[in-house]
């Protein structure tokens, strides 16, 4: 198995002067999950290098065994910090791609080329294509073969309004994901906020926060083993 992971390479909250970037648990869950499956990894990003961590996700109270256990892993912190430009990789080199959220892809990877023509790729071969949290943003303008959108009457999930509206961040970020993905013609589904949710429709994964990335990802790999 052969994993793409594609992290956002944005790191400013809008105008507001903090920082933003990829949610520590919604990388390193999914991470050790397929390398425990024996998947070979490949970590990517926009620009390449170290993708920007969103520092509330390194808060004490968002650590988790498997945020812990990437702490204590100096191969997967010099993975990280020498993530690939995702321009220079194609779509047949790997059997799905992963793309862990955080706000950082609400402004970057939802409008970058390469991803969008990356997703287009893979559906087109029926390969799986994964993404949790904020990162269903990478979904907005790829299309179908068909010219619909990728999203358009199927089902799927993601970071919902009201848990947007609890971060008090609706009004800085570029759009809405569950608006989003409803307006595209997804058929947007969703548990209460902050619980597990993870929707798959053939081969595309959508998972609504970051307790859904271990999820996302275990519905990933069994669709690799399907």
């Amino acid at each position: 198995m052969r994993i793409l992971m594609v992290l956002t390479s944005h790191d400013r909250l809008g105008d507001t002067g903090e920082k933003t970037g990829f949610w520590l648990e919604e990388f390193a869950a999914p991470y050790y999950l397929f390398m425990d499956a024996g998947a070979a990894i490949t970590l990517a990003s926009p620009k390449g290098g170290q993708p920007p961590l969103d520092p509330k996700s390194d808060a004490p109270d968002a650590q988790t065994a498997a945020t812990e256990r990437f702490r204590a892993d100096p191969v997967a912190q010099n993975l990280l910090a020498h993530t690939r430009k995702l321009g220079e990789l194609s779509a047949v080199d790997f059997d799905a791609v992963f793309y862990p959220g955080g706000h950082g892809p609400l402004w970057d990877l939802a409008e970058d080329a390469d991803s969008i023509a990356l997703i287009e790729a893979m559906a087109a071969a029926n390969k799986p294509v994964a993404a949790v949290c904020h990162a269903p943003a990478v979904l907005r303008h790829v299309k179908s073969a068909n010219g619909n959108t990728l999203v358009d009457g199927r089902r799927v999930t993601g970071f919902a309004n009201s848990e947007e509206q609890a971060v008090q961040l609706t009004d800085i970020v570029p759009f809405l994901v569950e608006d989003m993905l409803r307006q595209n013609g997804g058929d947007y589904r969703r548990s209460h906020d902050w619980h597990p949710h993870v929707e798959t429709d053939g081969m595309l994964v959508t998972g609504q926060n970051p307790a859904s990335s271990e999820p996302a990802a275990s519905a990933l790999l069994a669709l690799l083993k399907r």
